[in-house]
C-alpha cells in the first residue's frame, strides 16, 4: 500500500517523536559518559523511575505538567521541545523529498545536529558517539541512492577533520592555547561525510559567522569559551537545506545579475 504524503509525513513524524525521546537520553548521557541503556529514564531529584506512560513524547510531559508524579519537580521544557522538533525534521524531509533515501539521510543528519548542539550547549562537549558514529553513518548512506556519493563522502570526512585540525593547530601556535576542541574536528569529518566538501566550506563559514555575530561579543566580555558546536551544526542544517539558494543569492549580491 503506498501512502498519501500527508499520511507518510505523519508516520515519519511520530516516528521522529520517539527518536527526540532517545536523543534526549543521549546529550545528557553520553557528554557524561554514561549508558544510554541503564539505568532506565529517572527522575534526576528523586531518582524514581518514570513509568512507560509518563515517558510517551510529549503527551506524557502534558499530562504530568511538566512535573514528577512523585516529587513534583519540575520537568525541562527541553524534553518536549527536542521530541518536537526531531518529530519536525523527520516529517519535513519527508514532505520534501518523499518516502526516499534522501528523507532518511537528512532526517539523520538533522538529528545528530540537534543532538551536537544540545550536548555543546550544555557540557562544552560533542560526544564521538554524534561525530565519529555520524562520519561513519554518513559514509555508509553515501552507497544509497541521493546525496554525495561514497568518495565525495569519503572526501568530504577528510577535509572536514584535517582543515579543522589545521585550524585548532595554527590557532594553538597563534594564541598560546587551545583554540578549538577535538569535539570540534570530528564534527566537522561527519559534516563532511554528509555534505561533501562544498558543505564543509559553507558550514564552516555559516559556522563562524553565526559564533562571531552571536557568541562573539558575550565571549568577549565575560571571558567564556564559545561553544562553537552549536553554530557549526545550525552551519550544517542551514547549508543541506538551502545551500544551493544561499550560494546563488551571494553571488547575486556580490557579482550582480549573471
Amino acid at each position: 500500500m503506498i501512502l498519501e504524503p500527508w499520511m507518510a509525513a505523519l508516520v515519519a513524524g511520530l516516528f521522529g517523536l520517539c527518536i527526540g525521546s532517545f536523543l534526549n537520553v543521549c546529550s545528557l548521557r553520553w557528554p557524561q559518559d554514561e549508558s544510554v541503556i541503564s539505568p532506565p529514564s529517572r527522575c534526576p531529584r528523586c531518582g524514581t523511575g518514570i513509568r512507560w506512560r509518563d515517558n510517551l513524547p510529549v503527551l506524557g510531559w502534558l499530562l504530568l505538567g511538566g512535573k514528577c508524579r512523585e516529587c513534583q519537580a519540575r520537568i525541562s521544557i527541553q524534553y518536549p521541545l527536542v521530541e518536537l522538533a526531531t518529530g519536525a525534521a523527520w516529517a519535513g524531509m519527508v514532505l520534501l523529498n518523499g518516502v526516499e533515501w534522501e528523507a532518511l539521510r537528512g532526517a539523520l543528519l538533522l538529528t545528530i545536529l540537534l543532538g551536537i548542539a544540545l550536548s555543546d550547549a550544555r557540557f562544552y562537549i560533542i560526544p564521538d558517539q554524534f561525530s565519529v558514529g555520524g562520519a561513519i553513518l554518513g559514509f555508509a548512506l553515501a552507497f544509497l541512492p541521493g546525496g554525495v556519493d561514497w568518495l565525495q563522502a569519503l572526501t568530504g570526512a577528510a577535509v572536514g577533520f584535517f582543515l579543522l585540525w589545521f585550524v585548532a593547530w595554527a590557532g594553538e601556535k597563534v594564541f598560546k592555547k587551545e583554540a578549538m576542541g577535538g569535539g570540534d574536528i570530528k564534527m566537522m569529518a561527519m559534516v563532511g561525510a554528509f555534505l561533501g566538501v562544498p558543505g564543509v566550506f559553507l558550514t564552516l563559514f555559516l559556522g563562524s559567522f553565526l559564533g562571531a555575530v552571536i557568541f562573539g561579543p558575550i565571549s568577549m566580555k565575560t571571558g567564556k569559551l564559545v561553544p562553537f558546536g552549536i553554530f557549526l551544526a545550525v552551519g550544517a542544517a542551514a547549508t543541506y537545506l538551502f545551500g544551493p539558494a544561499l550560494v546563488d543569492w551571494y553571488l547575486g549580491w556580490a557579482f550582480g545579475p549573471r
